[in-house]
């Protein structure tokens, strides 16, 4: 299909022309608060293929966009109006930046031929955002829309991608222009040469005790195949990063375990003695699982680009190039399983899946981490997916939940935001609602973004969000207790969350005995629709757990 065939609507104006070369690009949704410096393309779209999706605050807009992105790994696009709804895109956009995700946001602006309203509202928002996007610009003629959506989306989805903003003024919006969109096109990485993959294949060989790591870039792509026959046929053992979960099913027995601390958990006994590790997607954003140091284990940099080197990663060998490619080729290289003693790293998992199991059917109510973990996996099938919002349980969620497929644990471990998790479920309820959906959030981070449940409902999506109720900022309030401070200035109270839900359209449930839990989930899944569970947590295992008991632990002989 050519370009003009895509095109829906007549071009006029400037906005017609943005809106036809978003249509090019295939954009499917645009996330929107708009204001009135939006009015001219809120008008072009209302003609247009493009579905709007109207949220109840813009971060709600930016974090679905994102989450698109993340999925898809096509730019999701949300828009948004001048001074204080462009300030709003400021945290998802970071979360975008550091995340890897491909946003692209439309900002509004007073006219900057003629203004008669002086400096009311305006705030320098291509300044503002520069350091947070991959591109920052003002549209500033209507001629250049072409060639500029062409090179956001190319920048937006590029390695490592990221976010995009750009600044369209309401006059420029306005005026007419005969031009006319241009033809996207597909962009391929090269493969790793034969050179790095023979050096790199011979240290593998070499090493005694060679580890697999998968990091966030790894879940980009559409790796999974390629690693899997990696993992498979090299029986090299694997663990992986808070955000490189999935990659590879994690019910496999060379599965290790998530580094979901930044040291001190079991899975670190078989890093620490580990002379060779793979690391494959690495992403500076995320807590190392590993320190480099001189004469230490050896590593190789598995990803599209090369090394950001700094004082704890610094690899010898880099394959630079096309990820599912560039690791399938040096499975070529490999052939075959890898003879080495993986008896250690066997006892390792052993006491990691041990220690990750207990407390899976603890009756106490509230319920502690461990049965809300272990509930929720029972629930969800192998696509189905959970998107966490930010607080203790991440860790607990990261270190005991098990994922089967890519992109089916939705978290974030680079800029770590709360308010993130309702909208990330509503765009994986919307992208794919043959799946089942959660979204898990604490009820400070629930509370940041509570009103998108309207926007839920109103989109009519089947979606299940557990709020998880300590009545408190927990993880602070936790890490205020380690530090040996006082227990004091981080409680709160909620309001009534079946009330809540149910004044939005959706339904509202209150667990009360843990073993409801279950039923209730299913309950809200085979009803369909949107379902808030109010569930009662007790975090008093964090420390004993999380602390307590890594710190005695001894790591194998």
């Amino acid at each position: 299909m050519s370009t003009n065939d895509q095109i829906v609507s007549p071009i006029n104006k400037a906005s017609d022309l943005l809106v036809a070369a978003l249509e090019a690009e295939g954009v499917e949704y645009i996330f929107a608060v708009p204001g009135e410096e939006n009015l001219d393309v809120l008008e072009s779209l209302r003609t247009s293929k493009i579905e709007l999706v109207l949220t109840r605050h813009e971060q709600g807009a930016a974090f679905m966009a994102a989450t698109y992105g993340r999925l898809t790994g096509k730019a999701g696009v949300c828009m948004a109006t001048l001074g204080p709804g462009a300030t709003n895109f400021a945290t998802p956009a970071a979360y975008a930046h550091l995340g890897g995700m491909p946003l692209i946001m439309i900002t509004g602006q007073k006219p900057i031929k003629k203004s008669k309203q002086g400096q009311f509202q305006i705030v320098d928002i291509v300044g503002l955002f520069d350091p947070i996007c991959k591109m920052s610009k003002q549209i500033v003629h209507g001629n250049t829309i072409p060639s500029l959506i062409r090179e956001a989306f190319r920048v937006a989805q590029e390695e490592r991608p990221g976010a995009v903003l750009l600044e369209l003024p309401e006059d420029i919006a306005a005026e007419e222009t005969s031009e006319h969109v241009l033809e996207p096109h597909q962009r391929h990485y090269a493969v790793a040469g034969d050179a790095v993959l023979t050096e790199a294949a011979e240290m593998i060989r070499a090493a005694r005790m060679p580890l697999l790591l998968l990091g966030a870039g790894a879940n980009r792509k559409h790796a999974r195949s390629a690693l899997s026959k990696f993992v498979n046929d090299t029986q090299i053992p694997f663990f992986n990063t808070q955000m490189g979960k999935g990659v590879v099913d994690e019910r496999s027995e060379l599965f290790l375990g998530t580094a979901a601390l930044s040291d001190g958990d079991y899975l670190h006994c078989a890093i620490e003695r580990a002379d060779l590790i793979i690391n494959v997607g690495h992403d500076v954003v995320e807590k190392p699982p590993f320190f480099m140091e001189e004469g230490g284990t050896k590593v190789i940099h598995v990803n599209y680009k090369a090394a950001q080197v700094d004082q704890v990663y610094f690899p010898q060998v880099e394959v630079v190039g096309d990820l599912a490619q560039s690791i399938s080729k040096l499975g070529e290289f490999l052939q075959g399983p890898l003879e080495f003693d993986r008896s250690y790293f066997q006892r390792v998992k052993n006491e990691t899946d041990l220690h990750t199991s207990e407390g899976a059917d603890d009756p106490r109510f509230p319920v502690i981490p461990q049965r809300f973990v272990s509930d929720t996996r029972k629930v969800m099938g192998d696509c189905d997916i959970i998107a966490l919002d930010n607080g203790i349980y991440k860790i607990w969620y990261a270190r005991n939940y098990q994922a089967y497929q890519p992109n089916t644990v939705l978290l974030d471990n680079a800029l770590a935001t709360m308010g993130a998790g309702l909208p990330s479920a509503m765009m994986a309820a919307k992208l794919y609602p043959e799946r089942r959906v959660m979204a898990i959030c604490g009820d400070g981070g629930f509370m940041m973004n509570s009103q998108e449940i309207e926007t839920a409902v109103r989109l009519g999506l089947n979606l299940v969000v557990t709020v998880l109720n300590d009545s408190s900022y927990g993880m602070i309030r936790w890490k205020q207790s380690h530090a040996g401070f006082d227990d004091w200035g981080l409680e709160f109270k909620n309001p009534d969350f079946v009330q809540y839900a149910n004044s939005y359209g959706a339904t509202g449930h209150r667990v009360e005995r843990t073993e409801d839990l279950v039923p209730t989930f299913e309950k809200a899944f085979e009803a369909g629709g949107v379902h808030l569970i109010d569930l009662p947590v007790d975090y008093s295992e964090n420390q004993r757990v999380l602390i307590d008991e890594l710190a005695a632990k001894v790591c194998l002989i």
